[in-house]
């Protein structure tokens, strides 16, 4: 009788999985990862897949991620080697480290993952420090630059490397990236940042919220300043901001955007910027350069690449005001 009892159960979990929407069969895979947790769309038409294999494929890829780029996993590669140990860098170690140099090269320094000593300094990394002296900022930004990062990643010995900037749109494009081999057409990956390709259960473009920028909103969806629709095609869809994670010191904000060429955090009127991109680990790189570089040159930035599509928020004046480009696509 048990058994025929969980048998039963079972088959009514897995029909509630893959109950049948207004269009095709979609589910919705979540769970934890990277501090917090995830949420996967799809559309199971045409997927030989089980939704449980497919939901123990993404874990395996997360739990991969997580032992390999988090600085908060203690036995991560990632944290061996900014240790000093001497590791063996599997082939997602070494994808990270040279599109981590790759965008340092492009932003002209603004995008460095090699200015971990300056993250932590400040208490934005991976210790809880804070409000560090001149001098001591001083000494870290010159030590800073991937150009300084020995290109052995056996050894990581003198050097300290922080993801932060890229690692969740990375990880949406490893999850995105198995789905497409199981031949998914329709989905939405969520792990903080965001991938997106075809349509969602109503047959329509996927829709997201682009959140209010006011300081302590750190409930996604809570306060909306806009809505963002897709073309349809696939895309990495990222927001970077000042408002969720920073700190107050004698009546001063200090942010956890550093401007790894000054070594300080920035102080200007842009409050968010949301980036489209053709990967999501671009769109987080892209997002956390316009927050580096402010409004104007994000501005230009954004307007002078054909392949991303911005949506910046300011203050002006106390007022809470709106950029776009010419191709993002905001709905009521």
């Amino acid at each position: 009788m048990h058994s025929l009892f969980r048998k039963i159960c079972l088959a009514a979990l897995l029909a509630l999985l893959v109950s049948c929407a207004p269009k095709g069969r979609y589910i919705a895979i979540s769970g934890y990862a990277q501090g917090g947790t995830y949420t996967v769309k799809l559309n199971l038409d045409g997927v030989d897949a089980r939704p449980e294999a497919i939901r123990d494929g993404i874990d395996s890829l997360l739990t991969l991620i997580d032992t390999t780029l988090s600085g908060y996993n203690k036995g991560s590669l990632l944290s061996r080697y900014n240790r000093g140990e001497r590791i063996v860098p599997n082939p997602m170690f070494q994808d990270m480290f040279e599109r981590a140099k790759e965008y340092w090269e492009e932003t002209g320094g603004a995008v460095d993952a090699s200015a971990a000593p300056l993250f932590d300094a400040w208490g934005f990394g991976f210790s809880t420090d804070s409000l560090p002296s001149d001098e001591t900022v001083l000494e870290l930004a010159a030590r800073c630059g991937m150009d300084k990062i020995p290109q052995d990643l056996s050894s990581g010995e003198g050097a300290r490397l922080n993801y932060n900037a890229v690692a969740q749109g990375y990880s949406c494009d490893v999850v995105a990236e198995y789905l497409y081999s199981l031949g998914v057409k329709d989905m939405l990956v969520d792990i903080g940042e965001i991938y997106c390709d075809g349509v969602n259960p109503s047959g329509r473009p996927w829709t997201l919220a682009v959140d209010k920028p006011v300081d302590g909103n750190n409930d996604p969806g809570a306060q909306i300043q806009g809505k963002w629709q897709s073309g349809g095609g696939p895309c990495g869809v990222v927001t970077s901001g000042n408002y969720r994670k920073f700190y107050v010191r004698d009546g001063r904000k200090y942010a956890h955007t550093i401007d790894p060429r000054t070594g300080y955090p920035v102080r200007h009127n842009l409050l968010s910027a949301t980036v489209v991109a053709p990967t999501a680990a671009d769109a987080d790189a892209y997002a956390t350069y316009c927050m580096v570089i402010g409004l104007e040159e994000a501005k230009k930035f954004l307007a002078q690449r054909e392949e991303l599509e911005g949506y910046l928020i300011y203050d002006e004046d106390g007022r809470m005001l709106t950029w776009a480009s010419d191709g993002f696509n905001l709905v009521d």
